[in-house]
């Protein structure tokens, strides 16, 4: 994936459609983008209802996914879509929002071959008010036409109305199959503000039960946890138990997040992941950067000379964070860091036990993102990324 960041400092021309407000009691927004025969439902896993998008927009049409792609195990809110065959921009408007808040946006698509056609998934812009989000390309998640692709951005919303909008680059007809909005605590994700948004890459749990994907009601955010396990070098360590209160902890991953975690199983072991930065578009500079968070909880109670120690490195440049030792049995903790001005062609984290370390190292989760300014005008940059 590899999304572009075009930050322009302009006014949105042509009427406005005022989404009717459809927050729920927690704020959130839902729509189901086509959903045709029907204003709303309950979502089957999370219980939220979603609405049709016809408040929010007056272009588009709406399609349901082909027969052979109506598949009764997918998500009901990713069956239908409305595609935008006319015009360069369409947008979606979204009311009700508390001026100076932050949200986290989240966009679905998944073409299913609604258009009849057999076609190579089309590529477009998608913009949050007047900030580039992303170009949607959706061949770079493979070319299935049932593939499913989820994007999501982090940002500060600077009046009570935002519009969302697809722009056709030349690519194909854009279309969008979901639309989220889910409000944030202010003190969460600090690195985000008025000046900065985060553009997720990737959101991992490891050694999750039953490899489910973690999302609310177990994460009263709505953030997406997708599950991340290797038997082949890793056993999975769980429990039931519930860790400490939130208080002062600035990402709040869920407890179902954090009371499971891999380690190595060889004693000298470790635990890998990174990413892979692509080639600028039109030799342009980099963004800002890359922020990292990883989450790691004790889930063993030690007793005894037992010392789990581990240092996390980058690169193998073990001075990002040495010698690391959790806090306590099911004690929050994370760590993070951004990379500012990315100079290498990819990243490796690696975490392993230190010399004095008895036991072996662990995590229960981590969040890369993308840092995007929203400062520069008429700049534009590309972060691409593949993970291991």
């Amino acid at each position: 994936m590899a999304p572009r960041w075009w930050l322009l400092i302009l006014c949105l021309a042509g009427n406005i459609l005022h989404g009717r407000a459809q927050l729920d009691s927690r704020g959130f927004i839902n729509i189901d983008c086509g959903l045709q025969g029907e204003e709303s439902y309950v979502d089957d896993e999370t219980k939220l209802v979603y609405v049709s998008d016809a408040g929010f927009t007056d272009t588009g049409t709406p399609y349901n996914l082909s027969a052979e792609n109506f598949l009764p195990w997918r998500s009901r809110n990713v069956r239908s879509l409305r595609s935008f065959p006319d015009g360069v921009r369409n947008c979606y408007t979204l009311g009700s929002l508390v001026s100076g808040l932050k949200y986290l946006f989240r966009a679905t698509f998944l073409y299913g071959n609604y258009d009849g056609l057999n076609k190579r998934p089309a590529s477009f812009d998608l913009y949050i008010g007047v900030n580039f989000w992303t170009a949607v390309n959706i061949s770079w998640w493979g070319l299935d036409q049932d593939n499913r692709v989820t994007v999501e951005a982090i940002v500060v919303v600077p009046h009570d109305l935002v519009q969302v909008c697809l722009v056709n680059t030349g690519g194909g007809t854009p279309f969008i199959s979901g639309l989220e909005l889910r409000p944030l605590k202010m003190s969460l994700y600090p690195q985000a503000t008025a000046e900065l948004g985060l553009f997720l890459l990737r959101r991992r749990n490891f050694a999750a039960i039953n490899g489910t994907i973690i999302r609310f009601p177990d994460d009263p955010y709505d953030r997406l946890w997708y599950p991340r396990s290797d038997a082949t070098m890793w056993a999975e360590m769980t429990t039931t138990e519930r860790g400490d209160d939130v208080d002062g902890d600035e990402f709040e991953a869920p407890m179902a997040v954090l009371q499971t975690a891999p380690k190595p199983l060889n004693a000298s072991g470790s635990i890998r992941f990174g990413w892979e930065v692509a080639p600028e578009l039109n030799n342009v500079s980099p963004g800002p950067g890359y922020l990292a968070v990883l989450h790691l909880v004790e889930l063993e109670l030690l007793g005894g000379d037992a010392l789990r120690q581990f240092n996390i490195s980058v690169n193998h440049d073990e001075s990002w964070v040495p010698g690391y030792t959790p806090p306590g049995y099911l004690r929050r903790a994370y760590v993070y860091n951004k990379f500012t001005n990315p100079s290498h062609s990819s990243y490796i984290v690696t975490i392993k036990a230190t010399a004095n370390s008895t036991l072996r190292p662990i995590i229960s989760a981590y969040e890369l993102f993308s840092i995007i300014t929203t400062t520069n005008i008429g700049t534009e940059s590309q972060d691409g990324n593949q993970f291991n």
